[in-house]
């Protein structure tokens, strides 16, 4: 799988333009059921975030983002430590504006975005200018969205599974 992502991903880039960049969005991994709202990983949501971090360890990753809870940093860690990346913190008061800076900070490159079953589907939908999503069932963890654009609206989207 690693294999085909990375392929997926050369070809994307060496066929788009120069500064097209390839947004990577994840819902985080399974969180535990501890009566928090800021649950850590289960034992399968750490192993999905190992395989995340799996699956893009040949990828040039050039920024890692999550939102401030546990759950979607720790989904995120693997992959930012084995390419000795900081997770960055988002907020969600203006998801476009989010996605704008993002991109102008990271042009041509590749990112990766931990976010929740009601914002990961709004990301995606904004960056490519399409209502595909509406919400991530609640027992879903293993979407897997790629997208590549060179501006916010006019991506083009592939869906895969984790």
């Amino acid at each position: 799988m690693k294999y085909l992502l990375t392929l997926l991903l050369s070809l994307s880039l060496a066929t788009c333009y120069a500064q097209e960049t390839t947004f990577i969005l994840v819902r985080h991994a399974e969180k535990a059921n501890d009566g928090t709202k800021d649950p850590a990983l289960t034992a399968e949501g750490e192993a999905r975030a190992e395989n995340l971090q799996k699956m893009f360890e040949e990828a040039d990753v050039a920024a890692v983002y999550s939102t401030n809870y546990k759950r979607t940093q720790l989904t995120v860690a693997p992959l930012a430590q084995a390419k000795g990346l900081e997770v960055k913190p988002y907020g969600w008061k203006n998801p476009k504006e989010l996605l704008s800076k993002i991109l102008e900070a990271n042009a041509g490159g590749i990112v990766i975005i931990s976010g929740h079953s009601n914002t990961t589907p709004v990301l995606a939908n904004l960056l490519t200018g399409k209502a595909t999503f509406t919400t991530f069932e609640d027992s879903d963890y293993g979407n897997l969205l790629i997208i590549t654009t060179t501006k916010i609206g006019e991506g083009n989207l592939l869906q895969l599974r984790y």
